[in-house]
């Protein structure tokens, strides 16, 4: 049975890897030219994930790469001193098992791990998929597969093409978050130095082996704002105009945005679609259920997703209408909790007011100041909270 996959970032090689363990013939397209080496932000990975990696016998690479971020100074306004964080508790707070990597490291980790038993076609995208399983392409000839998965981010071309337009599905949360690749500074390696204000957040970290270092930009909108997601003059003028005047440390960030190699921006959204398959078609990851950019665990939950429809493909013996109303059930529940989570996490990540500020900062400190046993005990209490992405439950799919 031939499957196809597109993208090639984070679910498509988990899910190809799990694919071809099963036996299946995956072929995965990704639009890009290779591999996106430059740029990109962090992403945590949680315990599901990281026994799904460790099954995968990568997790030696993703530990080997960790960002190594262990501590965070807040700055505000008005205040010569700032905060101090251990991040450290808030890991081990929020996970068992736990590590934060750079997107692209992680995304050539999974590709390394599959790429001698998978077909990989970079530089090409589809145009249309048939319901008899013809698929066209934009370069490559047109060729037919059994299944076609979507697992192309936020922004997917299979879901545009087989469900609809992004608008029908999307929900804008009340945020933006911007990334720049920038010179790694003065700031030492572990450090994320962030500056706090009413509806604003902008910071700065460098992981442990890298050379250079990235900016964060979060902020709060009440409307979406006017631009095309490939429009980059646009969003860096937009950016411009939020975070221009903030701090001087923000400042130097934002001059280099002109020279940056890489640069990201987009709105926080969630998707939300009643069913992620149609025909013998199904997305996996953000495509089909973002619970929101940088705020609800959206790549260990593309992790676990692309495990899970593997798995249920395999124990069906390929057969999807069997398979993807199974994999759907399975995913519900942490896709719906994700959502609930990151809405909060929005709010809390990004204060709208003074007094939001005031709390974010009484909460650093109070974690700062409590013994690690002590938090940790404390979020286990709230499966729901911060221990929500440990909390989800996974099968073992071996006998497939």
């Amino acid at each position: 049975m031939h499957v196809l996959v597109s993208g090639a970032s984070v679910a498509g090689p988990v899910l190809a890897y799990w694919l071809t363990r099963y036996g299946f013939d995956v072929t995965v397209v990704e639009r890009a030219p290779a591999l996106r080496k430059t740029g990109g932000h962090s992403v945590d990975l949680f315990r599901p994930a990281m026994d799904i990696s460790e099954r995968m016998g990568v997790l030696p690479q993703v530990q080997k790469l960790a960002t190594g971020t262990d501590r965070m100074v807040i700055h505000r306004r008005g205040h010569a001193k700032p905060v101090r964080l251990d991040l450290t508790k808030v890991f081990r707070a929020a996970s068992d098992r736990h590590v934060e990597i750079m997107r692209d490291d992680l995304s050539e980790i999974y590709h390394d791990a599959t790429k001698d038993d998978v077909e990989y076609v970079f530089g090409d995208s589809i145009t249309a998929v048939g319901d008899d399983g013809e698929v066209r392409f934009e370069r490559g000839t047109p060729r037919r597969f059994d299944l076609v998965v979507g697992a192309d981010g936020l922004h997917s071309n299979v879901r545009r093409l087989v469900f609809g337009p992004e608008k029908d599905f999307s929900a804008f949360i009340g945020a933006y978050l911007a990334v720049l690749t920038l010179p790694a500074g003065l700031n030492p390696a572990g450090e994320y130095a962030a500056h706090v204000e009413a509806g604003r957040v902008a910071g700065f970290y460098r992981a442990a082996h890298m050379h250079d270092a990235r900016a964060v930009f979060l902020f709060r909108s009440e409307r979406e704002l006017d631009y095309h997601y490939r429009d980059v003059p646009r969003q860096k003028e937009l950016l411009r105009q939020r975070f221009e005047g903030m701090h001087p440390d923000v400042d130097r960030w934002l001059a280099e945005l002109d020279g940056t190699p890489a640069f990201y921006f987009d709105s926080i959204t969630q998707l939300r679609m009643d069913t992620w398959s149609r025909g013998r078609v199904t997305l996996v990851g953000d495509a089909g259920y973002c619970p929101g950019p940088a705020v609800g665990g959206s790549t260990s939950l593309a992790v676990v997703g692309a495990y899970v429809l593997a798995g249920e493909l395999a124990e069906a013996g390929g057969e999807h209408t069997r398979a993807y109303p199974a994999y759907e059930r399975a995913m519900a529940k942490a896709v719906r909790d994700s959502r609930a989570f990151a809405l909060g996490a929005a709010k809390t990540l990004v204060p709208g007011s003074a007094s939001g500020v005031w709390g974010l900062v009484q909460g650093a400190r109070l974690i700062s100041a409590l013994p690690a046993g002590v938090t940790r005990a404390l979020a286990k209490l709230n499966t729901k909270g911060v221990r929500l992405h440990d909390s989800i439950e996974v099968r073992d799919y071996a006998a497939g």
